[in-house]
């Protein structure tokens, strides 16, 4: 490991394993937190409870702001766990000479995507700080909510599964890196920055047998896979066609190098459901996106492993994302 804090620390992907496990899981190592899940399950199962830093740049792009990304990234992380959002911290540190007008709209952000949760905001902490000393605003969100479903881990997919994403995946990263470096192109490419909960209680009211659901953010699909079969001791078999990529994400990936399961996403989240429930499930996730599909299998082929087989018959490792992706999506 570095000496040195890197960017790369930051991206989701292997670096930032290795920061989060040498210096962070050996010092406050405990059972709840070696779960390594979305959120940590606490009193007895009855609650989730979760925490997020946002440091996003540009604070506004196309399709959200850092206010909605703040509100969604922390309670789409208590959903993942089967959670009802419920109870919010807001802690903002905040450079000199901000415009008060910008945190009036980010502010309106947050109560907009609150109350699709259904969430409230208890208690919170404002930083001013020297010009220079910080860029522009970082927002940090505490969820607390209530478990409606028990029993949703990462630690438990089996072969008994198959994996599912909710809607096409790579937008939040592209939009992000195409409005921070001024690229200028003729498409719809919006962040799918989103609350998922309304998503999650449909499944669960409709009694789907959800084994894991994750949120792909920093390190993208490809991350969320590699970290599911090392937890599970799986392999993950993906079928290349079956992953829904839009046109304008395509582009962008051709164009700068980037592998679009490795871009980042703040609305897009990937599922391992009972094999029998799989129909049912991409019903239900249809009604809130048409690009929902199955992309993939629980093999025993290589353990630990994700595998990605292609239309033309070939298969290689899809490894977790290395190096400095995109710093600053979220």
């Amino acid at each position: 490991m570095n000496k040195n804090i890197t960017l790369a620390m930051g991206n989701g992907g292997e670096e930032n394993n290795e920061l989060i496990g040498k210096i962070f899981y050996k010092a406050f190592k405990n059972e709840i937190l070696e779960k390594s899940e979305d959120a940590a399950i606490i009193e007895d199962g009855k609650l989730a409870f979760s925490t997020d830093s946002f440091t996003v740049s540009p604070l506004f792009f196309n399709g959200a702001d850092i206010g909605k990304l703040a509100v969604c990234g922390t309670c789409n992380d208590l959903a993942m766990m089967g959670a009802k959002p419920k109870y919010l911290t807001c802690s903002v540190i905040i450079e000199e000479g901000f415009p008060t007008r910008d945190l009036e709209k980010i502010v309106r952000s947050m109560k907009s995507e609150l109350e699709i949760n259904g969430a409230i905001v208890v208690s919170g902490d404002t930083k001013v700080v020297p010009k220079g000393s910080v860029d522009k605003i970082f927002i940090n969100t505490t969820g607390v909510g209530e478990v409606l479903k028990e029993g949703i881990s990462s630690n438990n997919i089996t072969e008994n599964d198959v994996i599912l994403v909710n809607r096409d995946i790579g937008c939040h990263g592209s939009t992000i890196f195409t409005a921070r470096e001024g690229i200028e192109i003729s498409s719809d490419l919006k962040s799918d920055c989103a609350s998922l909960f309304p998503t999650v209680k449909k499944l669960i009211d409709e009694g789907v047998k959800i084994t894991a659901l994750r949120d792909a953010t920093r390190g993208g699909v490809s991350a969320v896979l590699n970290e599911w079969a090392k937890q599970s001791n799986i392999c993950v078999e993906v079928d290349e066609a079956s992953v829904p990529v839009s046109d304008e994400v395509n582009g962008v990936c051709e164009i700068l190098g980037f592998e679009a399961m490795a871009l980042a996403n703040e609305g897009t989240f990937v599922l391992a459901i009972a094999k029998e429930d799989e129909e049912r499930a991409l019903g239900i996730l249809k009604e809130f996106n048409s690009n929902a599909a199955t992309i993939g299998k629980v093999t025993d082929r290589h353990l630990e492993k994700v595998i990605l087989n292609s239309s033309w018959g070939t298969s290689r490792f899809l490894e977790t994302p290395t190096g400095e992706l995109l710093p600053r999506i979220c």
